[in-house]
């Protein structure tokens, strides 16, 4: 399993809470051992289990054989032991730091997380001793998740600084999100290929329409040669299809088009619905969104994924820094 711990996952656990199932009992029936050192601290196998106990419920749950099975538990095993050493990293710093968090914050912490879920007190009792979880043990998980919270916000967050070049450049490398879309006006010549058509039949529609296509270079009229050859349901209208945005388009005829000016028509395209021969009648590009109104959406985007880079960096350099010892 890919180690791949974000601020993310460590800022938003909080409200994973309620999709929690494992239970302090896990390690009822073996003794407790150590499963890994972190500098002073000690993370127990019944710590391990317990963060295990629901993905172990499903992994033996998807019916895999007992060797691939035994190979992912030693993934998703390996995984926890990872995060469960980044967490108690995250908590050394937290007492380092002497960072806090007082009742009133864990109360409106809980009150969010109730308003999210559109729980009453009621619903929200009864989930916790549904996980054979107290009150006092959900605000204590609810307080560790905060605690950890703030002092990625103040190690990594405060530090981080998006300038206005950033903003910029990303906005110019991302026409195809904030620049106007193209839009083609356009005309098509259709043969229909039979169904269950021969290779041979194939060949001679494919044939018939590099003709027309040849008349076309040589100077005649599109409108002309579709209101004649052509079996699609505009031919009378001389082939005219309409406008559309180019993004709507299929990706053959978004590759035969691109480029083309007004004027100008495709190479034969083998489409479901046949051969076909696109004229481009005209060509318009749509306003984009001008950068004032998405500086903030780019700002944002750009700070989250700063965030998860300089995140993961603080805590490679806070293992580089600690006595870290896995026992297997």
């Amino acid at each position: 399993m890919k180690r791949n711990l974000s601020l993310g996952l460590l800022v938003g656990m909080w409200v994973l809470v309620f999709t929690a199932t494992a239970t302090a009992s896990a390690a009822s029936e073996v003794l407790d051992r150590i499963v890994a050192v972190v500098n002073e601290d000690i993370i127990l196998l019944s710590e391990l289990r317990e963060r295990m106990a629901p993905y172990t419920q499903r992994i033996r749950q998807q019916g895999l054989d007992k060797d691939k099975e035994q190979e992912v538990l030693f993934d998703v095993r390996k995984e926890m032991i990872n995060r469960l050493v980044d967490e108690k990293l995250t908590d050394q710093e937290i007492k380092r730091n002497d960072i806090q968090v007082d009742d009133e914050e864990i109360d409106r912490t809980i009150e969010r997380i109730k308003a999210a879920n559109t729980f009453t007190d009621e619903d929200l009792r009864r989930f916790l001793e549904k996980d054979q979880m107290t009150m006092e043990q959900y605000r204590e998980k609810i307080r560790e998740q905060v605690l950890r919270s703030r002092v990625v916000n103040y190690q990594v967050k405060s530090k981080i600084v998006i300038t206005e070049e950033e903003i910029q450049a990303y906005y110019d490398s991302h026409p195809e999100a904030y620049g106007g879309a193209l839009h083609y006006h356009l005309r098509n010549i259709l043969m229909r290929v039979p169904d269950f058509a021969t290779d041979d039949e194939k060949q001679t529609v494919r044939e018939r329409m590099q003709q027309i296509k040849s008349q076309i270079e040589a100077g005649e009229s599109f409108t002309d040669l579709a209101r004649t050859y052509s079996q699609g349901p505009t031919a009378a209208d001389g082939g005219d299809i309409g406008e559309f945005a180019k993004e709507t388009l299929s990706p053959k005829i978004q590759a035969a088009i691109d480029g083309l000016a007004p004027g100008q028509t495709t190479a034969v395209v083998d489409t479901d619905q046949g051969s076909q021969l696109f004229y481009v009648e005209a060509v318009k590009q749509t306003e984009g969104k001008p950068l004032e109104s998405v500086r903030e959406e780019i700002h944002q985007k750009l700070f989250a994924e700063v965030v998860d880079n300089k995140f993961v960096s603080w805590l490679e350099d806070l293992r580089s820094h600690s006595h870290i010892k896995i026992i297997n």
